[in-house]
């Protein structure tokens, strides 16, 4: 029993650790808002010096102005009294009015900051990132979490600040007006407090566990909203719905746990604050029935208790919203703490002049397992040398490591043994643009964006001009079809390109890298998706597009790489085979088969 309380103890105060130091990690945000800070904090003291003043002329008012004397003397003093209130107020307006705006660009800007570098961190993260974490749930973290922010750093921490300006002044004034009725007020609130901070712990951890459902939620929607097509043709419609409604409902039974929590604390630190102070101003009012303290006194004392108890009241409040800001900036902290395993080196080693058309390329005994499947290799002593110029295809049946290579030639991922050196450079030594404006990729899964089809093809070279657009879009053969489109080439493409075919959507991702025209080019199965007319025209340009730069192909169909100069054949992550098209038939091993029944398939068909 000791050690499950000693291990309850720890993780509460690692909890309670965890909150400053989330909050904490706002501090970098803040800084180079120095000045606004210094403003609004002038504006909240004028603005708090101007609510502390109103009980004070209170007292004038009655002790002066309500006396016994009564007359001119008692009118001239309530006039001027409700004079400087309207002079107070007027002050309290401006400086209030001021802190407001200053405190909300505040919050609009520092969200803004940090949705873009948590954002800017999230893009540069390596693929390895991308296994384990779901795309709905950093959106989650982008949108909610930082909105949660917005609300404290946009109002939360000017109302912490000013209900403790006020807590802090009222409470001074208190024991002015009343030393002995103040020290049994704050004997009162100690017992008070105490329940309430250890309520506002729970309060935490609840708001932690709200955003966490949130965040399933999301992600659960956004997977399903990609994969519309498939859960259509499935006729998963009516199970998908019910999924997200009970991921939906989780987080609401989580929402309220959080709320019912929320709702107590308030009632139990205004029932119990407001109690003692009831209690307090019933002895007040004893005193003054007695002769020991003055009407103007009590009303003076009442007035900065209301002020005192308002900003405990208050700062309940705002410290409810600061555990809920605590939980989403621990989840946005997470995200900027997580550092990609692929990184640019300290000081890059830059490309050597390129003499011959097209890079040299050189894998040397490369060892390379997934992270998620550390105990299989999906490359196996892998050793290549591609000379500038040379059309190299890769062929081999599923999983057997052909994908896998691409991935470690963009820098994806890193082998565990081995090196890959691009013209002679070990690529880990090469800045990562540098390395990936050398390569040239067509993948498999062409990506197509929200975006016009100019644009999209544009993606391969940022400052390309709209004739070399089109122009690159003819040597890809996609020229007339996207001329055919409603717009031409300022036609929306729709979402993930749902306005094409594959093998339009494929011929677009052709002249994306044929666009940016690089010494290295990757082909993944770039032709799978082309009917027989478009494969025809799309090769064609695929070979005049080679010429001058090295090429390395993988293809399942095989029709498309007999013209390579050099055919690898790779099996469980090891190259097997090597040769041409025709001593490899001969050889009468995996590629023989392979071309032997694709073939022997092609002659059935016809």
């Amino acid at each position: 029993m000791s050690n499950g309380s000693t291990d309850t103890q720890a993780n509460d105060s690692t909890s309670r650790k965890g909150a400053l130091a989330a909050l904490k990690g706002l501090l970098p945000f803040l800084r180079p808002y120095r000045r606004q800070f210094l403003f609004a904090g002038i504006a909240l003291l004028v603005a708090a010096g101007a609510t502390l003043a109103i009980p004070a002329a209170f007292k004038q008012m009655i002790d002066h102005g309500f006396g016994a004397k009564g007359g001119a003397s008692s009118a001239a003093s309530v006039n001027a009294t409700f004079l400087a209130l309207f002079g107070v107020a007027a002050v309290l307006a401006v400086a209030t009015a001021a802190r407001y705006y200053t405190v909300s660009w505040l919050g609009e800007r520092v969200t803004a900051d940090i949705r873009s570098a948590v954002y800017r961190h999230v893009v540069e993260q390596s693929p390895e990132f991308f296994e384990t974490t779901r795309t709905g749930e950093v959106l989650s973290r982008l949108t909610t979490d930082t909105t949660l922010i917005q609300a404290v750093v946009g109002t939360s921490i000017s109302l912490a600040l000013r209900n403790t300006l006020l807590f802090v002044g009222g409470l001074a004034m208190l024991f002015v007006t009343s030393a002995k009725l103040t020290s049994i007020i704050l004997a009162l609130l100690i017992l008070v407090v105490v329940p309430i901070v250890l309520f506002g712990r729970r309060v935490r951890k609840l708001s932690r566990d709200s955003q966490d459902r949130i965040a399933d939620a999301s992600a659960l929607a956004g997977e399903i909203l990609n994969a519309m097509p498939t859960v259509q043709a499935f006729t998963h419609e009516k199970l998908e719905a019910q999924r997200f409604g009970t991921s939906v409902e989780g987080a609401f039974t989580t929402a309220m746990r959080r709320i019912r929590a929320r709702a107590i604390l308030t009632m139990l630190a205004i029932a119990l604050v407001f109690g003692a102070i009831v209690f307090v101003l019933w002895l007040g009012a004893h005193a003054v029935l007695e002769g020991s303290m003055t009407g103007g006194d009590l009303g003076q004392f009442i007035l900065y208790a209301s002020i005192v108890s308002g900003a405990i009241g208050a700062l309940s409040e705002v410290m409810g919203e600061a555990q809920r800001a605590a939980g989403a900036t621990e989840r946005l902290l997470e995200l900027l703490a997580v550092r990609s395993s692929i990184r640019n080196p300290a000081h890059p080693t830059p490309l050597p002049t390129r003499t011959a058309g097209g890079a040299a390329l050189n894998l040397a005994h490369v060892q390379f397992s997934y992270p998620s499947r550390p105990e299989t290799a999906a490359l196996d002593h892998v050793s290549l040398d591609v000379r500038p110029g040379e059309t190299v295809a890769v062929v081999g049946p599923s999983g057997a490591g052909k994908t896998t290579l691409f991935q470690l030639l963009l820098r994806f991922y890193d082998p565990q043994a081995g090196a890959i050196r691009l013209d002679g450079v070990d690529i880990r030594d090469l800045d990562l643009h540098v390395l990936r404006d050398a390569i040239g990729i067509v993948p498999q899964d062409t990506v197509i964006f929200s975006a016009d089809a100019l644009e999209n093809i544009r993606y391969g070279r940022a400052d390309a001009t709209d004739a070399e657009v089109i122009a690159a879009a003819k040597l890809a053969a996609a020229h007339e079809f996207i001329e055919r489109l409603p717009q031409g080439y300022q036609s929306y493409l729709g979402e993930r390109g749902v306005r094409l075919s594959g093998g339009q959507r494929q011929r677009i991702a052709i002249a994306r890298a044929l666009l940016k025209n690089p010494p290295l080019l990757l082909l993944d199965e770039a032709t799978s998706a082309l009917d027989a007319e478009s494969e025809r025209l799309v090769q064609r340009a695929l070979e005049a597009a080679m010429v001058g730069r090295t090429t390395l192909i993988i293809a399942h169909r095989l029709a498309t790489v007999q013209r390579a100069d050099r055919i690898i054949v790779m099996e469980d992550g090891r190259i097997v085979e090597t040769g041409t098209h025709a001593s490899l038939v001969a050889l009468g091993g995996i590629y023989a088969n392979l071309a032997a029944l694709q073939f022997h398939n092609v002659h059935v068909e016809h």
